[in-house]
């Protein structure tokens, strides 16, 4: 006998997860309570509870989290201009927190001994769900069935769908992306097929939110993006929450191809793996962020925070976000944001994001009475220059003297 009586299950409604509760159900003789998280993926939750309900599921969570995962976790990320490897916008990486919270925090309220999920045991999502959940529950007990399991194959698992009695849509089944995918408020991914050979070009017809560049319109598309501490909270001077932001951004610019990416990266687990992304919303909030912190950050601080993002990125990748380290960094970054205030102009066209203007009333540390070409009336003395580069050529000086 199994001594898990009762698991939380982060639930899709799809074929995996719908055989993984009728597998927890036989395999692990328990009660079972299925969670499904609605950030922003573009599909119906809602038919999840239905499925759910036809497997003898009790407890039923369907939660809207676009707004909390908007606010409290891609914001805050893009406050510190957070990429993986240079390219990737840490788009998946960054929901699995969220969705370990939930889970640990349904597992209290409903008195669960052990959440679940749905990750392989080749990936990264595995890592990412079960580092927060025992960062936040520290003994829980994690189920993975792929870990456990043998059914390692797609054609195994229709099988044992109908073996069990799941219902299964197999038309629609049949008519599904080859494509392994994987979608939120922040991106799409895609993986699998014709993918896994990193020659292959993607096909056209696999990109979702995005129209090719190609045949983006003639036109271009301009924003204005008002900044406060860091985060957008209007565009053209409308206020909007952070979700409706990038709902706002991803409609847009998806519209003028921008966001499209093709990449080859580190996993955590130690293989490299090719996979395809749409982050529209995301590859303008980067831009124009930095656009406006070069306005308005101190040089040693923005040059700072350049040197820390690889790191803060690779945490947030492994599966780090609830850890000591990442939170420190995150009270550092956000310490540099108070007066990171103003507007961001941006252009869009044809897949890419150009700066048009920015301007910051009260915190821009850019003085034209200084910077212009033009007679600076004495705000700037240029014959201090010569002493400051003296000063720092001593060294070399030296150096070169005892090269002779």
């Amino acid at each position: 006998m199994s001594d898990v009586k009762k698991v939380v299950l982060a639930y899709s409604g799809g074929l995996d997860t719908s055989i993984i509760l009728k597998w927890l159900q036989d395999e692990y003789d328990c009660e079972v309570v299925t969670f499904t998280a609605d950030i922003g993926q573009g599909e119906e939750v809602e038919p999840a509870r239905a499925k759910a309900q036809a497997a003898g599921v009790k407890e039923i969570y369907i939660d809207d989290m676009r707004e909390e995962f908007a606010r409290d976790f891609v914001f805050p990320m893009f406050r510190a201009n957070a990429m993986y490897e240079g390219e990737y916008r840490l788009g998946t990486s960054i929901a699995r927190p969220l969705i370990a919270k939930r889970l640990v925090e349904i597992a209290q309220e409903t008195g669960a001994d052990a959440i679940s999920h749905g990750a392989t045991g080749k990936g990264n999502d595995q890592v990412r769900f079960e580092l927060g959940a025992y960062a936040l529950m520290p003994d829980v007990k994690v189920i993975a069935p792929w870990r456990e399991w043998d059914l390692n194959s797609r054609e195994k698992l229709m099988a044992y769908a109908q073996d069990h009695g799941i219902e299964i849509d197999f038309a629609k089944q049949s008519k599904k992306s080859p494509y392994s995918m994987d979608a939120n408020l922040l991106h799409i991914s895609y993986e699998g097929d014709i993918l896994e050979d990193p020659w292959n070009e993607p096909e056209e017809e696999m990109w979702r939110w995005t129209v090719s560049p190609e045949r983006a319109p003639d036109e271009p598309a301009y924003l204005e993006l008002t900044y406060e501490k860091g985060d957008i909270v209007a565009i053209d001077g409308k206020a909007m929450s952070p979700a409706t932001v990038m709902e706002y951004l991803n409609r847009v610019a998806g519209a003028h191809g921008i966001g499209r990416d093709d990449l080859v990266e580190n996993r955590y687990v130690g293989m490299k793996s090719r996979g395809c992304y749409e982050t529209p919303a995301g590859a303008v909030m980067l831009k124009a962020h930095r656009a406006m912190e070069s306005l308005t950050l101190d040089r040693g601080a923005a040059h700072m925070k350049d040197e820390l993002m690889p790191r803060y990125a690779e945490m947030i990748y492994n599966g780090y976000w609830w850890s000591p380290e990442r939170e420190m960094l995150q009270a550092a970054i956000d310490k540099t944001q108070e007066h990171v205030n103003g507007t961001v102009r941006v252009k869009l066209y044809k897949g890419n994001v150009i700066i048009a203007g920015r301007k910051s009333e009260s915190d821009s540390l850019f003085d034209e009475s200084i910077a212009t070409f033009e007679d600076d009336a004495g705000a700037y003395n240029q014959k201090d220059a010569e002493g400051f580069i003296k000063l720092n050529a001593l060294r070399l000086r030296i150096g070169a003297k005892r090269r002779k």
